[in-house]
């Protein structure tokens, strides 16, 4: 199993400690695999909101180059794994936003890719707001049409992993682990229902209101999804 490794901060503090238990329990099975991007270096510049990607023009996207590299190693990967801590306004870490926005094209309304939807993920997130920070990140995913999305939030009551109590660090561990095994075995389950919800709506809005030569039309017209869903 080939896994990406997205982390949202480049400190190698609460979040990263968390996601090397969870990866390094995955790294026991024969056969697993990692490539770690860490932001911002992994994406440096912002997503200036050209939305060339949104026309089928992404090789003309200021930071083409790095897009491709980061799509190429989702599309190459079994399982894809994003880690950031909670920030204070209630979500993800801005560059874990810069990620997935230079990555809007992906969504189902657009052109999404037919390899996406045989993948899982999984998104990890420490700090007293966890929850807050996963539901966006899984709402992009989901948009994606990824086949499973998995997640653990971590509420630490403290801002180092080192200062929990004995009892509660083990106690994360523990689940660190024990959701990385269940993430290995994890198969390819039937779609979303919001997915294949949003396939026909997104099929219906297409061909209805873009239509005949424009993007995204020609893109789903080229990949016969109008006949066949890509999944």
């Amino acid at each position: 199993m080939t896994v990406a490794v997205f982390h949202g901060s480049p400190r190698k503090k609460n979040t990263y400690a968390a996601a090397k238990i969870f990866t390094d329990e995955l790294l026991k099975n024969d056969g697993v695999t990692l490539t770690e991007f860490f932001l911002p270096e992994a994406m440096p510049e912002f997503c200036t909101g050209c939305q060339l990607c949104l026309a089928g023009r992404r090789e003309m996207c200021p930071q083409a180059d790095l897009v491709t590299k980061t799509l190429d190693a989702i599309i190459s990967s079994d399982a894809i794994i994003f880690t950031t801590p909670h920030f204070g306004a209630g979500s993800m870490s801005g560059c874990m936003k810069n990620l997935l926005d230079h990555l809007d094209f992906l969504t189902l309304t657009i052109s999404p890719r037919p390899e996406i939807f045989t993948k899982k993920a999984f998104i990890i997130t420490t700090g007293s707001g966890s929850a807050s920070a996963i539901k966006p990140i899984e709402s992009y995913l989901r948009n994606w049409g990824i086949n499973r999305v998995y997640k653990l939030g971590i509420r630490m009551f403290t801002n180092k992993w080192e200062l929990m109590s004995e009892s509660r660090r083990n106690k994360y561990e523990k689940k660190l682990r024990g959701a990385a095994r269940k993430f290995f075995r994890a198969k390819k389950k039937r779609p979303y229902l919001r997915t294949i919800f949003m396939y026909y709506v997104s099929r219906f809005v297409i061909k209805k209101y873009i239509g005949v030569g424009n993007y995204p039309y020609e893109y789903w017209n080229e990949r016969g999804y109008f006949k066949k869903r890509p999944f």
